[in-house]
């Protein structure tokens, strides 16, 4: 019995977010691919296009946050977390555990600020890309 693509989009979207990291991983090595290249690529793709005639790029709208360390206020950190991806408390653990992990992918400029600032003041290290 095949498995459609419908059904493997289905299996994705009821993963937990510690459940798509692992599973991306496992991918990337076992096909030998990163899973960031495709969105190089197309961001690429778009700056070159749309750059004719000598134009600047277009200015990056989203941004992910990526949480480098957790600090000394592990607990807290892990709270906020919680808040900010809506996690349960084992996943949020596992994220902030597992440091550095990505947070929240494609926001806006104001909301990653906000997300850094929050955590920067419990003393975490947070990096937007």
């Amino acid at each position: 019995m095949s498995v459609t693509q419908e059904q493997v989009v289905d299996y994705i979207k009821n993963l937990k977010l510690g459940e798509v990291k692992s599973l991306i991983e496992i991918l990337e090595n076992e096909l030998g691919v990163s899973a960031s290249a495709p969105v190089m690529a197309v961001a690429a793709g778009g700056a070159a296009g749309g750059a004719a005639g000598g134009e600047a790029a277009e200015e990056q709208t989203e941004f992910d946050v990526v949480l480098k360390e957790a600090g000394p206020n592990k607990v807290k950190v892990i709270k906020e977390v919680r808040a900010i991806t809506g996690l349960g408390l084992k996943d949020a653990k596992g994220l902030v555990d597992g440091a550095p992990g990505t947070l929240k992918e494609a926001v806006s400029k104001e909301q990653a600020a906000e997300i850094k600032e929050k955590l920067e003041g419990l003393g975490a290290k947070v990096e937007v890309k």
